[in-house]
């Protein structure tokens, strides 16, 4: 059974910088493709970023691109979402989820497991 956490969330200046991380257990992520996922109140669920399972294919939701680097950590049990150039518009609840030799995908049904969130907040 995979479980993961998230970490790294806060409180961050318009501009300034976060890096979440996607920590599992029971389980390497190198199997696993891996999405990270934001929702705003009032919002739908929205992906941000993918990273496939075989190739490490990466996708950015057009929101994001230039601003926000998925990786993984070389060894292998974390995903990291780096957050540059942040706006308060990014301020949402961040999720990462994991698919069993996945593809990688922005949408949420591609993935059947998924970690509790972590609250990012972009605000002076």
């Amino acid at each position: 059974q995979l479980h993961l956490v998230e970490s790294g969330g806060g409180l961050v200046q318009p501009g300034g910088s976060l890096r979440l991380s996607c920590f599992a257990s029971g389980n390497t992520l190198d199997y696993y493709s891996v999405g990270w996922f934001r929702q705003a109140p009032g919002n739908e669920r929205e992906g941000v970023a993918s990273i496939s399972s075989q190739d490490n294919t990466r996708e950015y939701a057009d929101s994001v691109k230039e601003r926000f680097i998925i990786s993984r950590a070389d060894a292998g049990n974390t995903v990291y979402l780096e957050m540059n150039s942040l706006k308060p518009e990014d301020t949402a609840v961040y999720y990462c989820a994991a698919q069993y030799y996945g593809m990688g995908s922005l949408f949420d049904f591609e993935y059947k497991n998924w970690g509790q969130g972590t609250q990012v907040t972009v605000s002076s």
